[in-house]
């Protein structure tokens, strides 16, 4: 029996703590695990199991280890499980929902990419920033912003979306720059309506004070588009998210305000009907996408 094998039949007597009851989930005989855990402690040179007419239990020795394999047969069988979806050809149709900034800039480049892989899949993307019904509107994935509300749906962590608070170089001359929190009401500030409906900014410093801010201006939008545009030209200060302010910012049609407080960041989730049975096309997806949003992926994704 190799290593491997005997690390496996190790994990499951200590987590079924019984050597009939580990035989009988592996279908081996009784002989067989007994053999193998004491071949395991003889290459070991260790006791990694007491055992006794009442059952077993591990040793110090035996629990580290136990911990240790069990992450390195989740990790071997995460590796497999990559190889084997990238063996199986992805076909039918994977239908999208993102928001509708967040699609344009940022997804479509990458499913453009997805599909230039995949020859068989075809795509259906919706973009909309109104919220999503997946199992009504038949999605199979949804990438979204925010902490995950609803627990029945399944969901992976991708990334963070952090935001930047800034205005125009020409608005800075002319009006000024804020130096702390509270002077932001003597400014024009653009308000992002699906976020920030309530016209409320929060800041925080460094040691974790925050600073609730009501805001003023002339514009409000829902659209990001709109509030991008309006602040390059110079009609007051916003909150944007990174993604979408860094081309501005690398150009110099942008500048940071108030660089010196936290904005909140979102939590960026691919999110999909079910825990349970997640389709091959789906966690294709989520496996070409999540080394996409690691670090400070806006600077490479924005470009």
């Amino acid at each position: 029996m190799d290593r491997i094998r005997e690390i496996g039949v190790f994990t499951r007597v200590v987590e079924l703590g019984s050597f009939s009851k580990a035989a009988d989930d592996l279908t081996i005989s009784q002989s067989t695990v007994t053999k193998s855990i004491a071949q395991l402690e003889l290459q070991l040179g260790v006791r990694l199991l007491n055992r006794n007419t009442r059952g077993i239990s591990l040793t110090e020795l035996g629990s580290l280890y136990y911990e240790k394999c069990k992450a390195a047969l989740h990790e071997l069988a995460e590796a497999e499980n990559i190889i084997s979806q990238r063996r199986v050809q992805l076909e039918g149709t994977l239908r999208i929902s993102t928001s509708v900034a967040f699609g344009r800039r940022i997804v479509t480049p990458l499913l453009i990419d997805f599909m230039n892989r995949n020859a068989s899949l075809r795509i259906d993307l919706s973009c909309d920033d109104n919220y999503v019904d997946l199992v009504s509107q038949g999605v199979d994935i949804a990438l979204r912003m925010g902490r995950l509300a609803d627990s029945s749906l399944g969901g992976r962590y991708l990334g963070r979306n952090p935001w930047v608070m800034v205005a125009s170089p020409d608005y800075v001359e002319n009006r000024g720059a804020p130096s702390e929190p509270a002077q932001l009401n003597k400014h024009d500030c653009i308000v992002y309506t699906t976020v920030q409906g309530d016209a409320v900014w929060h800041l925080q410093e460094s040691n974790g004070i925050s600073f609730p801010v009501y805001v003023y201006g002339r514009l409000r939008s829902n659209n990001l588009s709109t509030v991008l545009a309006a602040t390059e030209n110079g009609l007051g200060i916003s909150i944007l998210p990174q993604y979408v302010a860094q081309k501005a910012l690398r150009r110099g049609q942008l500048v940071q305000v108030l660089i010196d407080y936290i904005l909140p960041e979102q939590e960026l989730h691919a999110v999909f009907p079910s825990p349970k049975l997640v389709s091959n096309n789906v966690l294709s997806l989520i496996n070409f996408l999540k080394p996409k949003f690691q670090g400070d992926w806006w600077f490479d994704l924005s470009a």
